[in-house]
């Protein structure tokens, strides 16, 4: 496993035991608690909020993912610009949630999870391996071409946002996780809205 992949997986992992340990007085500090949602909110939690879960399943499956799609752009990539677009995704899933969630759907309590970040890493690789097959977890004989599931997924989450359907799930953090990864990838190669720049 690549350093930065293995590092993101275990700093979650440390902090969920110290969440065990501490109970919920360290969500309430480092989640993340959009306008109206019943907590305070600081800057710090655009970023702390993602290395919080709220259960061994929840950690579990975005570790997953994070050693699924993470290792091989890290790979492609190296170690700063990878961690770069994760810690960016997760910056920008947290800012659509406030931005969405809070002004308008009026959330009712903090969010955590690496979800943000996951969803940016699951936009990076579809948009660098488009063809690669993705096997759903679940569904282990569905086989689906990276690019189509990144399409599906998102329009899923959307219909979810929007109908405000199963409560408790941050769509629009998700939302906001695949366009800070396709924002960073538009920054690396140099194109879209910043311009254009040479090619990474």
């Amino acid at each position: 496993m690549p350093p930065i992949t293995f590092a993101l997986v275990l700093l979650n992992v440390l902090v969920y035991a110290l969440e065990l340990v501490t109970g919920p007085e360290i969500i309430r500090v480092f989640g993340l608690w959009p306008p109206g949602s019943g907590g305070a909110f600081h800057v710090w939690q655009l970023v702390t909020y993602s290395f919080l879960h709220g259960s061994l399943l929840h950690l579990g499956l975005n570790m997953l993912a994070i050693w699924m799609f993470g290792a091989e752009l890290e790979r492609r990539w190296g170690d700063l610009r990878y961690l770069l677009t994760y810690l960016f995704s997760v910056v920008v899933a947290a800012m659509t949630q406030i931005a969405v969630s809070g002004y308008f759907l009026h959330a009712s309590g903090p969010v955590i999870g690496a979800s943000g970040g996951v969803f940016g890493l699951l936009m990076a690789y579809a948009l660098y391996f488009p063809n690669r097959v993705i096997v759903v977890i679940f569904l282990p004989f569905i086989r689906i071409p990276a690019r189509t599931f990144v399409l599906g997924y998102g329009l899923i989450e959307l219909f979810l946002g929007v109908t405000n359907t199963t409560a408790g799930v941050a769509h629009f953090a998700h939302l906001g996780g695949l366009f800070g990864g396709w924002l960073s990838v538009q920054y690396f190669r140099g194109r879209g809205m910043f311009g254009k720049r040479p090619s990474a």
